[in-house]
């Protein structure tokens, strides 16, 4: 799978004696036309692809497919195509290790216009997580809002706003 970036968070200067944590995630890339589905986030104010980790000693298509049932209820999921690796490091919040290095394989894939019911764990539920087809240039101005002008964004908008981008110049 081709690489796509490798991002380092600025709190990060240097991996070098550093505690690091290792954490492998699924993100789908489900479109029809210029839309695509994607989990918008109330708590930050953000669109991101729908996603996340994966369970101990699971591949990454059955990891993408769970993912992406759970957050959005996707129906016919179909023509899953690698996409793209994104790295990113980050400060860790827990005293085990100083940083996180998440590794997102990427996969674009085709499902239903309308979906099932979504199975949110109580965080998302609470952050005000919900699936939504909307169309990507929409998505990528209103991150980049939120990147300019929101005290509430969170880690992952940069991610999230690469990979749109690079979404909507390669599909």
């Amino acid at each position: 799978m081709q690489h796509l970036k490798t991002h380092y968070h600025p709190d990060i200067t240097s991996l070098e004696g550093k505690s690091i944590i290792k954490r492998l995630t699924t993100r789908s890339i489900p479109m029809q036309d210029d839309h695509i589905l994607l989990m918008y986030t109330a708590r930050y104010e953000d669109y991101s692809l729908p996603g996340g980790g994966l369970d101990e000693g699971e591949d990454h298509i059955t990891g993408m497919l769970r993912e992406l049932r759970e957050e959005t209820g996707a129906l016919g999921i179909t023509n899953i195509t690698p996409f793209g690796i994104y790295e990113e490091y980050r400060p860790w919040y827990k005293p085990t290790h100083d940083i996180q290095h998440i590794i997102s394989y990427c996969y674009t894939c085709e499902v239903h216009k309308e979906l099932g019911t979504a199975s949110l764990e109580r965080y998302e539920t609470s952050n005000g997580m919900k699936a939504v087809w909307i169309p990507i240039q929409e998505a990528i101005a209103h991150n980049e809002h939120t990147i300019a002008t929101s005290s509430k964004k969170g880690m992952s908008i940069e991610r999230e706003t690469f990979l749109l981008k690079h979404i909507a110049k390669t599909l």
